[in-house]
């Protein structure tokens, strides 16, 4: 009897998906009690041929966002328990296992695991320490209200409940946030399950990358902030320090034109907000230096990039309003 629906959407996945998949079938659950739903978001590369040569449910769609992907899988999902992850990520042999494991609490409706990487350029290893940190958060949470997609398990009544992802975010960006915050107040209990583990293959490794995300991350969070503002103040995923990070960044673009009107005051601006971002990096700093020292040395500086980099996107999401 199928108890677990295991849901990968792809598009153009040639270059990982047989990693993903090969890992899906050799977990410690019984092959009996589980299943996998490829579903393929209209790619144009050797996708289809890749998974159609593995022993899985594959579903093709024309493009439409990995949203609605999930919601395809979701859909023709026989087990009560769906699972997602993406198709760049490679679950540890005990992920099902572990995801479900918090479902023997019937109080429980959504389940959220963890990252690792094995990537050894400088940035990737810098945005996992991100993720560690927060994690370090979600540990301590009783309740979560962030389940992100590339490990993410829902019962399926409450997802289906729910009506799966919003098809309105088109790219794989803060469509999980909105359907995390919505499960969230309407009183669904999630938690973190840190033993649950897919190694990601696909952190940003460069530094343009990794602005690009960050901006685009701050432009859709504040589509989702619309529809949430009370998440605005406080989550129990966000950092509150990233937070004043991003205030204390736009503060220091505000000394330039400042400088040039009244230089001593521009000057003492530049001073103050500089002090003040390097004091709120001193938590990011720590658990830097106990997980990978190489990564604290240019924290600073990467830690400056993501607030800016964030911050416009939130302005330019304010901006247009989005979707």
């Amino acid at each position: 009897m199928i108890e677990y629906s295991v849901i990968v959407p792809a598009y153009n996945a040639a270059r990982t998906i047989d990693r993903c998949l090969g890992s899906l079938r050799d977990q410690t659950v019984e092959k009996a009690r589980y299943e996998v739903i490829v579903v393929d978001d209209g790619s144009t590369d050797s996708t289809p041929q890749i998974v159609k040569g593995c022993a899985v449910k594959y579903i093709r769609q024309r493009n439409q966002g990995p949203a609605a992907a999930r919601n395809a899988g979701a859909r023709v999902a026989r087990g009560g328990i769906i699972l997602f992850t993406d198709s760049d990520c490679v679950p540890e042999r005990d992920w099902i296992e572990e995801m479900a494991r918090p479902f023997a609490d019937p109080s429980i409706s959504a389940v959220k695991g963890a990252y690792r990487t094995l990537q050894p350029g400088i940035v990737a290893r810098f945005s996992q320490i991100e993720f560690e940190e927060r994690f370090e958060m979600l540990k301590r949470a009783p309740s979560i209200d962030m389940v992100d997609t590339y490990s993410a398990a829902f019962r399926k009544e409450v997802f289906s409940s729910a009506g799966g992802f919003d098809t309105g975010f088109p790219v794989a960006n803060n469509e999980d946030t909105e359907l995390s915050y919505r499960l969230s107040n309407s009183g669904h209990r999630m938690v973190f399950n840190p033993k649950a583990i897919v190694c990601h293959l696909n952190h940003p490794d460069s530094i343009r990358r990794y602005a690009r995300l960050k901006f685009w991350r701050g432009y859709w969070r504040m589509v989702v902030y619309r529809r949430f503002p009370d998440k605005m103040l406080k989550d129990t995923y966000t950092p509150q320090t990233l937070k004043f990070q991003i205030l204390a960044a736009l503060m220091i673009g505000a000394c330039l034109p400042v400088g040039l009107l009244f230089p001593t005051y521009g000057l003492i601006l530049f001073v103050l907000a500089a002090g003040f971002f390097l004091v709120l990096s001193i938590p990011f700093l720590m658990t830097a230096l106990r997980k990978d020292p190489a990564v604290a040395v240019v924290s600073p500086a990467l830690l400056f990039l993501r607030a800016v980099s964030i911050g416009l996107g939130a302005l330019w999401g304010v901006a247009r309003r989005g979707p």
